[in-house]
């Protein structure tokens, strides 16, 4: 039996490519609401809760960035792919660092666009499916709300911060190379480099290391990639 009809939100000002992909989406089963401003984007996803977004990175009132930070502090989970005509490495890795899941420049294929978005759904219910926690050092991580915290201080976790630790935890004390971590979380046709990698590992390590330019948990495994030690501080 069929689950429940998944709802997508789509934030475009293009009329041509809201129309093309509410078609192809609703042939694929899928509901769809959609909204041509940023701002109208951010209250309707507030207000229908939608099961992923795909945002356009050039609004008329505000930018893409904005509206993919303000969702993801909304819903850490909620899939979001950001569409854009732009295809310099500079701008994926920023989309990327907003918060966004995945990255498809203009022009692309609707069936492309489809299978990333269902992927990424699979990921992030098996990421909400159980609570799980884990300590990493002084840190105490939450998987099933994205949350890591040291002592009182609490500090949120996006989407790909939670699955690089994930894949570096279930690894624990083995190395994980770049591009393996790029294959498992992001997938094979994903856009983004060894340079996202790495600006993640940057991001995690000034949560949990006592001294991220000195790390003794999140360790660099030189012309290879990363692995979490099993040792304690």
């Amino acid at each position: 039996m069929a689950g429940p009809k998944k709802t997508v939100l789509i934030i475009e000002d293009e009329p041509h490519i809201v129309m093309g992909l509410r078609d192809a989406l609703e042939f694929e089963g899928f509901g769809v609401i959609s909204a041509g401003k940023g701002r109208d984007g951010i209250t309707l996803a507030r207000a229908e809760n939608p099961d992923a977004v795909i945002l356009d990175l050039m609004l008329p009132d505000i930018n893409g960035y904005a509206v993919c930070e303000e969702l993801r502090r909304m819903s850490p989970f909620m899939p979001i792919i950001m569409l854009t005509a732009r295809s310099q490495e500079t701008d994926k890795i920023r989309g990327l660092d907003a918060g966004a899941d995945d990255y498809v420049t203009k022009p692309f294929s609707v069936n492309e666009l489809i299978a990333r978005m269902r992927a990424i759904l699979r990921r992030a219910a098996r990421l909400g499916a159980a609570p799980e926690l884990v300590d990493i050092g002084n840190a105490k991580v939450s998987f099933s709300t994205h949350t890591l915290k040291v002592g009182t201080a609490e500090h949120a976790l996006s989407y790909y911060e939670v699955e690089l630790l994930r894949l570096l935890v279930e690894r624990a004390g083995q190395p994980v190379s770049r591009d393996e971590i790029l294959q498992k979380i992001w997938g094979l046709e994903a856009v983004p480099t060894n340079r996202t990698v790495d600006n993640f590992i940057v991001k995690l390590r000034k949560k949990i290391e006592k001294h991220p330019d000195k790390p003794v948990h999140i360790l660099t495994v030189y012309g290879f990639g990363y692995k979490l030690a099993t040792a304690p501080d």
